[in-house]
């Protein structure tokens, strides 16, 4: 099976199963795992920050930093797309207390004139903007790329409104990759974010959430309230470190494979690709198609491709490091058999 659902369908590589029997480790409660330690140190200097914090997943990151910024009953602006708000089971509010704000936005990016109106004024009637929330890449954009200039625009608005920014990172070394780039030259705009080792860079779990020292101290207590205080967790983030060694340059062949298979989409099947592919992500629309995307789903199933229903009307395509380019050319050979029965 040529498994196209996500880049967090890939299996840890023998050098990363090695690391994970070797590793050193030792209480991470006590703050006593010298790999964990080794990791989070590692990824503040990437990033530029003062800390970080390894947890288990990008949604617990999410919600640490979350429960960390905010106090309950305050407001956080974000797009009406954003993963906090759509696939993390309404943690913001179930658990920080926190209401949503979302508006409407181009590949990620809310307009700086829709952004500034939507902090809230002081008034008795209103719940304080408590955080703004950014995500790069851009997940149902396509993996889209936020540019620098507006992370730049912003940083100066919030700083100016004494409002905390975080960013979902999730894929932010795609991001960085796609941009040319570095994570430290994106994350200089934002208080806090977070990435995952889990996704493009083939860790088989965890992420990190990077901030002020301060900052991070506050949230190793959220981390342990959200059930995520860890002991032995050297063997989790020995492959964690490994893979920001050794994987995130090979994140543009990645970004290769996902423009010449959309490419292929566009040109072959009825299904089209209508934003720019920038990093890891194809989403394609149905809407044209003989096929409807549950179909195109199972057609392909049959065939030893796996891709996702991404919305009613769209397919998913995500490119990563266990899918080889002789993978992609046969999936372009799949895709195109599928299309031909579709038109018989």
């Amino acid at each position: 099976m040529i498994d196209l659902r996500s880049d967090t369908v890939t299996k840890p590589s023998q050098i990363m199963r090695d690391v994970m029997a070797k590793a050193d480790v030792g209480d991470d409660v006590y703050g006593e795992d010298p790999t964990v330690n080794e990791l989070e140190r590692y990824a503040a200097e990437l990033l530029g920050k003062e800390a970080a914090l390894f947890v288990t997943s990008g949604t617990q990151g999410n919600q640490a930093a979350i429960l960390t910024h905010t106090r309950p009953g305050q407001e956080a602006i974000m797009d009406e797309d954003a993963h906090v708000f759509v696939y993390e089971g309404a943690a913001i509010s179930a658990f920080a207390g926190v209401q949503s704000r979302t508006l409407p936005h181009i590949r990620g990016e809310i307009s700086m004139e829709t952004l500034k109106e939507a902090i809230r004024a002081d008034d008795v009637h209103y719940p304080e903007t408590g955080l703004i929330w950014l995500e790069n890449t851009h997940n149902r954009s396509g993996g889209a790329v936020l540019n620098q200039t507006y992370l730049k625009d912003v940083h100066l608005l919030a700083k100016q409104s004494r409002i905390p920014v975080h960013m979902d990172g999730a894929r932010l070394f795609n991001a960085a990759v796609a941009s040319n780039t570095s994570v430290r030259d994106i994350a200089q705009y934002v208080d806090s974010v977070q990435f995952c080792l889990s996704k493009g860079l083939g860790a088989p779990v965890g992420s990190i959430l990077a901030g002020e020292q301060t900052f991070i101290e506050k949230a190793r207590k959220k981390r342990k309230m959200l059930g995520g205080g860890l002991r032995q967790a050297g063997i989790l983030a020995a492959p964690g470190l490994l893979a920001l060694k050794s994987n995130i340059q090979r994140l543009a062949e990645d970004h290769d494979q996902a423009k010449r298979l959309a490419e292929a989409i566009n040109t072959y099947t009825d299904l089209s690709v209508n934003h720019e592919v920038e990093t890891n992500i194809i989403v394609a629309d149905t809407h044209e198609s003989k096929m409807t995307a549950p179909e195109w789903v199972n057609a392909m199933n049959e065939k030893d491709v796996a891709i996702i229903q991404y919305k009613p009307e769209a397919l998913r395509f995500t490119t990563n490091l266990d899918v080889s380019k002789k993978d992609i050319d046969a999936v372009i050979e799949k895709l195109k058999d599928c299309s031909r029965k579709a038109d018989d």
